[in-house]
């Protein structure tokens, strides 16, 4: 009888288990997601009307003991064409796919977003700040699609070990999520809830879903090995490092690494910048991007942010570096902190809390740098606070603080911003952002800011249009009208400017954008570096922009600007055209080509620290030449070829001091011509060992060189292709072991 008994018990708890059991195969078994939240109201966002979407699709939603489980099944017909191109990691093509964006905590503060194409490919992304997207993280996930003639279908599973979450209550856990599918052909987007990026709301909008609360594990290790062989300097070089990911429970997560290998296996694009702003550079590597999100604390301007992990290991090899994050109750966590090697190393710390609330959550974060070689130590304490009062208003606010001790001297300043956006009926809205940067607000030794003393302000109205007639070329159009002043902490006024824009959606699934800047005198405060101000004419810009999706074997972009500056202002016109094209060979292997011309009749150009305020306006031409291929082999391997090559040439045609008021004075100084040459040349193949586990083997080869004189830009160009500064070949082995 005790048999018995025991074998009853076990055919009841059988088909719980069952139940929760998932396979993923792309095939939706109704067995396997009997259990599961069912979702079939799909309705248009983009073009953003609500209505029902134009082609059935269904989800589920299953919460198991490996992960959350998620379901698409997507009819098209045959009269609708599908997409069938295969695309790499991360990509952005206008393919066929599904969309599952799911915030853990449900708070509204950090979102992983999950697409896989029609064809298998994937992408996957960090959403912060309502709806401000990254894909620089790359997370461990399972995928599986099949294809019939009525449609085709997805499985999805996302471990719990994705993400540090908070605990549930009484054995369940709300998430929000959020479900969309595009069709490639026509870019139209179907998605529950009704949420869009295109609002100021996205994240805030998920739709709430009540789960069972698991509690997964993992200790993962990726040891690497690496070899480079130099080229040009005939040398050898081998490392070996190891990462280390620990998730204990769902409340805590660790990330650790030990002198890791930051070789350049990923192509940065060139960029020659003689402007007094810093080039903002999104950070691939692994460690820094691995769940980031909670470190984020940005402004609204131009990338700004406390915390910018490029400057980590700018200075020396990084030895070693600790990540944490988890929850104590409402409260979420995160630490940081790495150190440098050799003489100029520093020291990188921070440290971050969250507290949510209902409509509301509050955020403060404090970092420091310990910088002996220069006797430097800085420390910025920011606070953030993401307000949604109703479901019409979003408002955030951000206060930043800085204290630098240098050589025993101590500078402090503040910094404040705060943006509101506010939705309206029948499409209009409304957006007021105010920023204040003080003159000592330093946030550059660990954070990105693109200036300080700084004081801003401008009002936008938006109007969305979507019920445009069926014979219009457009699916939507979206207009903006915006108006702002700028002006220094010194009171002086930078520039006003009056802002029209409009962008539009295709039916044939391409996209425009158009936008006409008009902008005041003012002066510019920082050309001289320091060494006075210039005061400069009004001006305009004008800024066009098409992208075609492919069509057959063919996909094209194309950008058009007219610009005035300089001191010239209006009266000599700049241009700048791109144009882009890729042609596929086949679904799997496409080549692209882009020429990009630009002509700068009055570029002005500071002529360094030894000459004062002196000022170089230059006739200046640039052209840049892109060319590669993508060949996605198969499901593990692809190979990637990638060449940009800059020329420049700039012919001196005015020399300029300026007087304490700023007023440009002629001089008869000499100015050179000079010409500029900028190569990078990558060929990159990566085999897909297992998950997060790659075999790189990268060519590479470059370099930079500004010369007196000038040349032609065919000359300019032609000439980058001798270029030989660096040539290298790199080979990098990781592997990930989950204990």
């Amino acid at each position: 009888m005790t048999l018995l008994r025991i074998a009853g018990a076990l055919a009841l708890l059988l088909p719980c288990t069952l139940a929760q059991a998932v396979e993923i195969d792309g095939r939706i078994d109704p067995a396997e997601w009997q259990d599961a939240r069912h979702v079939t109201d799909f309705r248009k966002t983009q073009p953003l009307t609500g209505e029902p979407g134009s082609l059935p699709t269904e989800a589920w939603i299953l919460a198991t003991p490996d992960g959350l489980a998620i379901a698409f099944r997507a009819t098209h017909p045959a009269s609708v064409p599908r997409t069938r191109q295969k695309v790499q990691r991360d990509f952005d093509a206008q393919v066929d796919r599904v969309n599952a964006f799911i915030d853990f905590d449900g708070d509204g503060r950090t979102g992983y977003a999950f697409t896989v194409s029609s064809t298998g490919g994937i992408a996957d992304e960090i959403i912060t700040n309502e709806n401000q997207f990254s894909d620089d993280w790359d997370g461990q996930w399972r995928h599986a699609v099949t294809e019939d003639e009525e449609g085709w279908s997805v499985e999805l599973l996302i471990p719990w070990h994705t993400a540090p979450m908070r605990d549930g209550t009484d054995g369940q856990r709300t998430l929000k999520v959020f479900l969309a599918r595009v069709i490639g052909a026509t870019g139209e987007r179907m998605a529950w809830p009704s949420a869009s990026f295109e609002r100021p709301r996205f994240l805030s909008d998920f739709a709430p879903v009540t789960v069972a609360q698991y509690d997964q594990s993992l200790l993962a290790i990726t040891p690497y090995v690496s070899g480079l062989y130099d080229n040009v300097g005939g040398r050898s070089d081998f490392n070996g490092g190891a990462d280390l990911f620990w998730k204990p429970n769902g409340r805590f997560q660790l990330t650790a690494t030990v002198n890791p290998d930051f070789g350049q296996v990923e192509a940065d694009d060139l960029v020659v910048n003689f402007s007094a702003t810093e080039t903002f550079i999104s950070d691939k590597r692994p460690f820094f991007t691995e769940n980031q999100g909670i470190f984020e604390l940005t402004t609204p301007s131009d990338d700004s942010q406390q915390l910018y992990t490029r400057r980590v290991g700018s200075t020396g090899d990084i030895t070693a570096a600790v990540k944490l994050n988890g929850s104590l109750g409402k409260v979420n966590y995160g630490l940081f902190s790495a150190d440098e090697d050799g003489a100029t190393g520093r020291s990188y710390h921070a440290l971050r809390l969250v507290r949510d609330f209902d409509t509301q959550n509050l955020g403060a974060m404090l970092t420091r740098v310990d910088d002996p070689w220069r006797d430097r130590e800085a420390t910025v304490l920011g606070v953030d606070h993401n307000w949604r009062p109703t479901a019409r208003w979003n408002i955030r606010t951000r206060l930043l603080g800085s204290r630098i001790d240098q050589g025993g001297t101590e500078t402090d300043d503040v910094g404040a911003t705060v943006w509101a956006d506010y939705e309206m009926d029948h499409g209009w809205r409304q957006q007021w952002i105010a920023m204040h940067f003080g003159n000592d607000l330093q946030l550059n030794d660990f954070g990105y800011l693109s200036r300080n003393s700084s004081n801003y302000l401008h009002w936008e109205a938006r109007k969305r249009f979507t019920g445009l007639a069926e014979d219009s070329r457009y699916s939507s159009k979206d207009w903006r009208w915006r108006v702002s002043s700028s002006h220094n902490n010194h009171g002086e006024k930078l520039n006003d400017q009056f802002r029209m824009s409009r962008e539009g959606q295709l039916r044939n699934g391409s996209y425009e954008y158009a936008q006409i800047n008009v902008n005041s005198a003012g002066i510019n405060d920082t050309l001289l570096r320091g060494n006075g101000i210039v005061r400069m004419p009004a001006n305009f810009n004008t800024y066009f922009e098409y992208e075609r999706p492919r069509k057959g074997n063919w996909g094209h972009t194309f950008e058009l600007e007219t610009f005035g500056g300089g001191l010239a202002g209006n009266r000599k016109i700049g241009t700048a055209v791109w144009y882009g094209t890729t042609y596929f060979i086949s679904d799997a292997f496409s080549l692209n080509a882009g020429l990009l011309a630009v002509h700068r009749p009055d570029w002005l150009i500071w002529q360094g620290a030894a000459q004062g305020d002196l000022v170089g306006a230059f006739e200046g031409r640039e052209t840049k030449l892109r060319a590669g291929l993508d060949w996605n082999i198969n499901d593990r391997q692809e190979l990637r070829v990638k060449m940009e090559a800059i020329g420049i040439s700039a012919r001196a045609r005015n020399a300029w001091r300026f007087d304490p008021s700023g007023h440009a004075i002629a001089t008869a100084e000499p100015i050179d011509d000079f010409r500029v040459h900028n190569l990078g040349f990558q060929v990159r193949y990566r085999y897909e060992l297992a998950p997060l586990s790659y075999l790189y083997v990268v060519y590479a080869r470059g370099g930079y060189e500004q010369l007196a004189g000038t040349e032609g830009v065919d000359d300019a160009v032609r000439d980058t292709f001798s270029l030989r500064n660096d040539e290298q070949l790199v080979v990098k082995l990781s592997y990930r072991f989950e204990l």
